[in-house]
Protein backbone atom coordinates (compact mmCIF):
# COMPACT_ATOMS: atom_id res chain seq x y z
CA UNK A 1 0.00 0.00 0.00
CA UNK A 2 1.53 3.29 -0.71
CA UNK A 3 2.69 5.43 2.12
CA UNK A 4 2.69 9.00 3.12
CA UNK A 5 5.62 9.33 1.70
CA UNK A 6 4.27 7.77 -1.54
CA UNK A 7 1.76 10.82 -1.17
CA UNK A 8 3.93 13.29 -0.91
CA UNK A 9 6.17 12.43 -4.07
CA UNK A 10 3.13 12.67 -5.90
CA UNK A 11 2.65 15.97 -4.91
CA UNK A 12 5.48 17.34 -5.61
CA UNK A 13 5.80 15.89 -8.57
CA UNK A 14 1.75 17.60 -9.60
CA UNK A 15 3.24 20.71 -8.64
CA UNK A 16 4.09 21.41 -12.36
CA UNK A 17 0.40 21.72 -12.83
CA UNK A 18 -0.54 23.93 -10.13
CA UNK A 19 -1.83 27.38 -11.78
CA UNK A 20 -3.02 26.19 -14.78
CA UNK A 21 -6.22 25.41 -15.73
CA UNK A 22 -6.54 21.89 -16.57
CA UNK A 23 -8.81 19.69 -18.92
CA UNK A 24 -9.99 17.08 -16.58
CA UNK A 25 -11.07 13.16 -18.10
CA UNK A 26 -12.27 10.42 -16.60
CA UNK A 27 -11.65 7.29 -19.10
CA UNK A 28 -12.69 4.55 -16.02
CA UNK A 29 -16.13 4.22 -15.99
CA UNK A 30 -15.68 3.60 -12.52
CA UNK A 31 -14.18 7.12 -12.34
CA UNK A 32 -16.99 8.74 -14.97
CA UNK A 33 -19.98 7.55 -12.74
CA UNK A 34 -19.08 10.01 -10.32
CA UNK A 35 -19.83 13.16 -12.57
CA UNK A 36 -16.03 15.13 -12.02
CA UNK A 37 -15.34 15.59 -14.72
CA UNK A 38 -17.85 18.57 -15.84
CA UNK A 39 -17.40 19.73 -11.82
CA UNK A 40 -13.20 20.39 -12.42
CA UNK A 41 -13.08 20.47 -16.39
CA UNK A 42 -11.34 24.00 -17.25
CA UNK A 43 -11.03 25.14 -13.69
CA UNK A 44 -7.78 26.44 -12.21
CA UNK A 45 -5.53 24.16 -10.02
CA UNK A 46 -4.80 26.04 -7.23
CA UNK A 47 -3.12 23.36 -4.56
CA UNK A 48 -1.63 20.12 -4.58
CA UNK A 49 -1.09 18.97 -1.04
CA UNK A 50 0.11 15.62 0.77
CA UNK A 51 -2.17 14.64 4.15
CA UNK A 52 -1.32 11.04 5.65
CA UNK A 53 -2.12 9.04 2.99
CA UNK A 54 -4.56 11.35 1.12
CA UNK A 55 -3.64 13.71 -2.10
CA UNK A 56 -5.80 16.66 -2.08
CA UNK A 57 -6.45 18.88 -5.43
CA UNK A 58 -7.74 22.46 -4.62
CA UNK A 59 -9.35 23.97 -7.17
CA UNK A 60 -10.62 27.52 -7.92
CA UNK A 61 -14.28 28.12 -6.52
CA UNK A 62 -13.49 26.02 -3.75
CA UNK A 63 -13.56 22.29 -4.76
CA UNK A 64 -11.25 19.86 -3.34
CA UNK A 65 -10.51 16.83 -4.62
CA UNK A 66 -9.14 13.88 -2.33
CA UNK A 67 -7.44 10.88 -3.91
CA UNK A 68 -6.70 8.39 -1.72
CA UNK A 69 -4.79 5.16 -3.30
CA UNK A 70 -5.48 2.31 -1.02
CA UNK A 71 -3.16 -1.05 -2.11
CA UNK A 72 -2.57 -0.37 -5.74
CA UNK A 73 -3.47 3.28 -7.07
CA UNK A 74 -0.69 5.39 -8.31
CA UNK A 75 -0.17 9.03 -10.04
CA UNK A 76 1.99 9.58 -13.05
CA UNK A 77 2.66 13.15 -14.24
CA UNK A 78 3.89 12.50 -18.15
CA UNK A 79 4.23 14.82 -21.31
CA UNK A 80 0.85 15.92 -22.64
CA UNK A 81 0.21 13.68 -25.51
CA UNK A 82 1.88 10.81 -24.27
CA UNK A 83 0.37 7.34 -25.34
CA UNK A 84 -0.49 4.88 -23.06
CA UNK A 85 -2.56 1.65 -22.66
CA UNK A 86 -5.73 0.88 -20.65
CA UNK A 87 -8.52 3.61 -19.06
CA UNK A 88 -7.08 5.46 -15.84
CA UNK A 89 -9.49 6.93 -13.85
CA UNK A 90 -8.65 10.53 -14.02
CA UNK A 91 -6.03 12.81 -16.45
CA UNK A 92 -5.78 16.21 -15.54
CA UNK A 93 -4.04 17.98 -18.66
CA UNK A 94 -2.86 21.13 -18.47
CA UNK A 95 -0.41 23.02 -20.73
CA UNK A 96 2.71 20.78 -21.14
CA UNK A 97 2.19 18.23 -18.74
CA UNK A 98 -0.76 15.48 -17.67
CA UNK A 99 -1.34 14.04 -14.06
CA UNK A 100 -2.64 10.74 -14.38
CA UNK A 101 -3.96 8.38 -11.72
CA UNK A 102 -4.59 4.62 -12.30
CA UNK A 103 -6.63 2.06 -9.96
CA UNK A 104 -8.09 4.98 -8.72
CA UNK A 105 -9.65 3.59 -5.43
CA UNK A 106 -11.12 6.38 -3.71
CA UNK A 107 -11.69 9.57 -5.47
CA UNK A 108 -13.87 12.01 -4.42
CA UNK A 109 -14.82 16.15 -4.12
CA UNK A 110 -14.92 16.53 -0.07
CA UNK A 111 -15.46 19.36 2.20
CA UNK A 112 -12.72 21.78 4.06
CA UNK A 113 -13.54 19.15 7.19
CA UNK A 114 -12.04 16.23 4.59
CA UNK A 115 -9.31 15.46 7.22
CA UNK A 116 -10.02 16.85 10.39
CA UNK A 117 -10.49 12.97 11.54
CA UNK A 118 -6.68 12.22 10.64
CA UNK A 119 -3.83 12.68 13.27
CA UNK A 120 -1.01 14.44 12.38
CA UNK A 121 0.94 14.37 9.77
CA UNK A 122 4.68 12.52 10.59
CA UNK A 123 5.83 13.69 7.38
CA UNK A 124 4.56 17.55 8.89
CA UNK A 125 7.40 20.29 8.79
CA UNK A 126 8.14 20.36 11.80
CA UNK A 127 6.50 16.88 12.82
CA UNK A 128 4.31 17.82 16.00
CA UNK A 129 5.33 14.92 17.79
CA UNK A 130 3.77 16.55 21.06
CA UNK A 131 0.07 16.10 19.58
CA UNK A 132 1.23 12.53 18.26
CA UNK A 133 1.85 11.53 21.97
CA UNK A 134 -1.16 13.11 22.87
CA UNK A 135 -3.34 10.95 20.30
CA UNK A 136 -1.11 7.98 21.46
CA UNK A 137 -1.65 8.46 25.23
CA UNK A 138 -5.51 9.13 24.67
CA UNK A 139 -6.16 5.82 23.26
CA UNK A 140 -6.54 1.96 24.93
CA UNK A 141 -2.89 1.96 26.78
CA UNK A 142 -3.48 -1.67 26.31
CA UNK A 143 -2.91 -1.64 22.38
CA UNK A 144 -0.01 -2.77 21.09
CA UNK A 145 2.18 -0.08 19.86
CA UNK A 146 2.34 -2.03 16.55
CA UNK A 147 -1.36 -2.19 15.32
CA UNK A 148 -1.94 1.65 16.79
CA UNK A 149 0.92 3.52 14.33
CA UNK A 150 -1.01 2.29 11.51
CA UNK A 151 -4.37 4.21 12.80
CA UNK A 152 -4.03 7.01 10.68
CA UNK A 153 -6.67 8.88 13.65
CA UNK A 154 -3.97 8.62 15.72
CA UNK A 155 -0.81 9.41 13.50
CA UNK A 156 -1.20 10.05 9.87
CA UNK A 157 0.97 8.92 6.89
CA UNK A 158 2.41 5.73 8.69
CA UNK A 159 1.75 2.13 6.98
CA UNK A 160 3.29 -1.04 7.40
CA UNK A 161 6.62 -0.77 5.45
CA UNK A 162 7.72 2.28 7.56
CA UNK A 163 5.83 1.02 10.43
CA UNK A 164 7.77 -1.84 10.57
CA UNK A 165 11.52 -0.43 9.63
CA UNK A 166 10.64 2.99 12.72
CA UNK A 167 9.93 0.07 15.35
CA UNK A 168 13.06 -1.85 14.42
CA UNK A 169 15.33 1.45 14.62
CA UNK A 170 13.71 2.41 17.89
CA UNK A 171 14.86 -1.35 19.55
CA UNK A 172 10.63 -1.47 20.02
CA UNK A 173 9.10 -4.58 19.59
CA UNK A 174 5.85 -3.98 17.54
CA UNK A 175 4.08 -6.20 20.55
CA UNK A 176 4.93 -3.93 23.42
CA UNK A 177 1.50 -1.55 24.31
CA UNK A 178 1.49 2.01 24.56
CA UNK A 179 1.09 1.63 28.41
CA UNK A 180 3.93 0.00 28.78
CA UNK A 181 6.25 2.27 26.82
CA UNK A 182 7.40 6.19 28.17
CA UNK A 183 7.22 9.18 26.00
CA UNK A 184 10.75 8.50 25.47
CA UNK A 185 10.43 5.69 23.11
CA UNK A 186 7.24 6.58 21.77
CA UNK A 187 9.11 9.72 20.50
CA UNK A 188 12.36 7.82 19.23
CA UNK A 189 10.06 5.85 17.38
CA UNK A 190 7.85 8.28 15.95
CA UNK A 191 11.10 10.14 15.34
CA UNK A 192 12.51 7.24 13.59
CA UNK A 193 9.48 7.11 10.96
CA UNK A 194 10.01 10.65 10.42
CA UNK A 195 13.41 10.30 9.27
CA UNK A 196 13.22 7.08 7.46
CA UNK A 197 9.83 8.91 5.35
CA UNK A 198 11.44 12.24 5.08
CA UNK A 199 14.79 10.63 3.46
CA UNK A 200 12.65 8.12 1.17
CA UNK A 201 10.62 11.55 -0.01
CA UNK A 202 13.68 13.06 -1.05
CA UNK A 203 14.54 10.48 -3.71
CA UNK A 204 16.57 7.66 -1.21
CA UNK A 205 15.12 4.35 -0.44
CA UNK A 206 16.77 3.39 3.04
CA UNK A 207 17.62 -0.17 3.22
CA UNK A 208 14.74 -2.46 4.59
CA UNK A 209 16.09 -4.12 7.83
CA UNK A 210 13.02 -6.35 8.65
CA UNK A 211 10.43 -5.53 6.51
CA UNK A 212 9.36 -8.71 4.60
CA UNK A 213 12.93 -10.06 5.53
CA UNK A 214 11.28 -13.10 7.33
CA UNK A 215 13.77 -15.93 8.18
CA UNK A 216 16.94 -13.61 7.22
CA UNK A 217 19.64 -12.66 9.77
CA UNK A 218 18.92 -9.55 11.55
CA UNK A 219 21.61 -6.88 10.50
CA UNK A 220 21.91 -5.83 14.15
CA UNK A 221 22.39 -8.65 16.42
CA UNK A 222 21.98 -11.55 14.00
CA UNK A 223 18.31 -12.80 15.50
CA UNK A 224 15.97 -14.31 12.64
CA UNK A 225 13.69 -12.16 11.59
CA UNK A 226 10.12 -13.13 11.96
CA UNK A 227 6.65 -11.81 10.75
CA UNK A 228 3.01 -12.33 12.29
CA UNK A 229 -0.58 -11.17 11.72
CA UNK A 230 -1.20 -8.02 14.52
CA UNK A 231 -4.38 -6.40 15.08
CA UNK A 232 -8.47 -6.83 14.27
CA UNK A 233 -7.14 -6.15 10.41
CA UNK A 234 -4.30 -9.12 10.76
CA UNK A 235 -2.00 -6.56 9.11
CA UNK A 236 1.77 -8.55 9.03
CA UNK A 237 4.05 -7.38 11.86
CA UNK A 238 7.74 -8.28 11.29
CA UNK A 239 10.49 -7.93 13.89
CA UNK A 240 13.61 -9.31 15.26
CA UNK A 241 12.78 -11.04 18.34
CA UNK A 242 16.61 -10.68 19.37
CA UNK A 243 16.95 -7.15 19.65
CA UNK A 244 13.13 -5.83 19.81
CA UNK A 245 12.02 -7.58 22.88
CA UNK A 246 9.08 -7.17 25.20
CA UNK A 247 5.16 -7.60 24.45
CA UNK A 248 3.40 -10.87 23.86
CA UNK A 249 3.88 -12.45 20.62
CA UNK A 250 1.56 -15.18 19.17
CA UNK A 251 3.73 -18.25 19.49
CA UNK A 252 5.52 -19.51 16.34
Amino acid sequence: MPEGDSLHRAARRLQVLVGQRVEVETPHPRAGVKGLGPRLDGKRLERVEAVGKNLLLGFEGGLVLRSHLRMSGRWRVERRGAARVGKPWLVLRGDEHEAVLWSGAELELVGPQATSRLGPDILGEPPDYGAMLSRLRDASQGREVGDALLDQRLVAGIGNLWKAEALWEAHVSPWRRIGDLGDDELRAVLGAAHRLMRTAVEGTRPLRHVYRRVGRACGRCGGTIRSAPQGSHARTAYWCPGCQVGGSPPPS
